[in-house]
């Protein structure tokens, strides 16, 4: 897997910490960063990042070659051959995929190969999260883009924009956004990145949950799934999650995908084009590899983000942050999340539900135990797997600390302030890890 700390603290002078000795770590936090001081002598080792690899040279001539020479089907201007309708996925804002360097050779595969343009539609897998308009549109495929091709959102709570597929053996009815299920070429694209219930984003997940019903996701999201211990980040065997939403995908169909994954600086680093499993599983391996990061051993205090802008802007993306972090933190330990929260909460219905349930502990037995259901509960049911096992403090402008506070979480003036806090409760043998990525890093305690 990844590579192993080999510089990191001797346990023998846990007790000898020199208070003068600092390091800066920049936290990725919304569009800027956000640097801090770290008191290195308590580090348990480096900063857990991405293994180094190189960006692709030339990404645009990568993702080209990819349509031509995909991985487990023929060449995308074969499949496009003869077809009149092409529906083309794409994330949405939450997502850091370079569509501006995937779609334009893609598109023009597609008219190359006789697909009228007005017969393309561009269709933004929300899943369950707004619609992308306006200036986002822009942002998300570029101008030309956006003026020149039928670019349309998802809307998972109008049943009618959805074909219904049939029931799969775990009792999930499959409802598909029809704009997709009803072209006559399937295509998808996306990034390949941890994800703290499927495994692994990318691939199949674009359908199911980014096209898929309120009705789908709220029984593909239940306690029934997501409660499975192998319902987890960086996990795909064994993961009825990953493995119900490609039960889904496979029922709506793709005929193509392409995936990409980015270093640190949002640069392509591999992409990944052809059948959907074959492709994505590709992907997966390389992913793995770089985004397994080891520590000798569990610690009291996590510093981590919620991978700055665009994942960063709600309360409902920031819980990424803290499950990424949940391997390497010790039983009653503390995980110190600096994320920008622009957008606030998240969702009215989010909201409600932070409100409504105070008791996060009595709000997970409510959901195992009643037929109860509110759209975007598995977040706070998320936070409640966090909270069970650590304390949580955050630093964040975005809000307010009283509405921090409703979140069962504690604010801090500042991360620094938030270590020094926690380092004393914790005494002079505490050990710090920092994840200034957050949840696109795979921690792990090495065996």
């Amino acid at each position: 897997m990844a590579q192993v700390f080999d510089n990191y603290i001797d346990e023998s002078h846990c007790s000898a910490i020199d208070p003068n000795a600092t390091m800066k770590v920049t936290l990725d936090y919304g569009k800027t960063g956000l640097e801090v001081t770290v008191p290195d002598d308590r580090l348990i080792g480096p900063p857990l990042s991405l293994r180094e690899v190189p960006p692709l040279a030339d990404p645009d001539q990568a993702i080209a070659e990819s349509l031509q020479k995909p991985i487990g089907t023929p060449p995308l201007s074969e499949l496009a051959r003869g077809k009149r309708t092409a529906c083309v996925v794409i994330c949405d804002i939450t997502r850091p995929v370079p569509n501006k360097q995937i779609l334009p050779p893609l598109l023009r595969t597609l008219e190359d190969a006789g697909v009228p343009r007005e017969g393309i539609t561009i269709l933004i897998a929300t899943g369950l999260h707004r619609p992308n308009l306006g200036d986002e549109l822009i942002e998300l495929v570029g101008e030309e883009i956006a003026r020149n091709y039928r670019c349309e959102n998802h809307y998972a709570k109008r049943l009618e924009e959805h074909d219904y597929l049939g029931t799969t053996p775990h009792g999930v009815p499959v409802w598909i956004d029809k704009r997709y299920t009803r072209a006559e070429l399937k295509i998808t694209t996306g990034l390949i990145e941890p994800h703290l219930m499927a495994g692994f984003s990318g691939g199949r997940k674009v359908i199911c949950p980014g096209l898929a019903a309120l009705e789908t996701v709220k029984v593909w999201h239940g306690p029934r799934f997501l409660e499975h211990p192998k319902a987890d980040c960086g996990i795909v065997e064994g993961n009825p999650v990953h493995e119900e939403n490609t039960r889904i995908a496979l029922m709506a169909g793709c005929d193509f995908i392409v995936n990409v994954c980015i270093d640190g600086q949002r640069r392509v680093t591999g992409v990944w084009a052809g059948d959907m499993i074959q492709a994505w599983e590709q992907g997966v391996r390389f992913c793995r590899d770089i985004a397994a990061a080891p520590v000798p051993q569990p610690v009291e205090i996590v510093v981590t983000s919620c991978a700055g802008y665009p994942l960063d802007t709600t309360w409902y993306q920031a819980v990424k942050g803290l499950t990424g972090a949940l391997p390497i933190v010790k039983q009653g330990g503390t995980i110190i999340l600096a994320a920008s929260l622009t957008e606030g909460l998240g969702s009215p219905e989010f909201q409600q539900l932070i409100r409504d349930h105070p008791d996060l502990q009595a709000f997970r037995k409510r959901i195992l135990e009643t037929d109860y259901f509110v759209m975007d509960q598995w977040q706070l049911e998320e936070l409640a797997k966090v909270l069970d096992k650590c304390k949580v403090k955050v630093f964040s402008t975005g809000l307010p600390p009283e509405t921090l506070r409703s979140c069962q979480v504690e604010p801090v003036s500042s991360v620094e302030q938030a270590i020094a806090d926690s380092l004393a409760e914790y005494g002079p043998d505490a050990r710090l890890a920092i994840i200034p990525k957050g949840p696109y890093v795979l921690p792990y305690v090495r065996a």
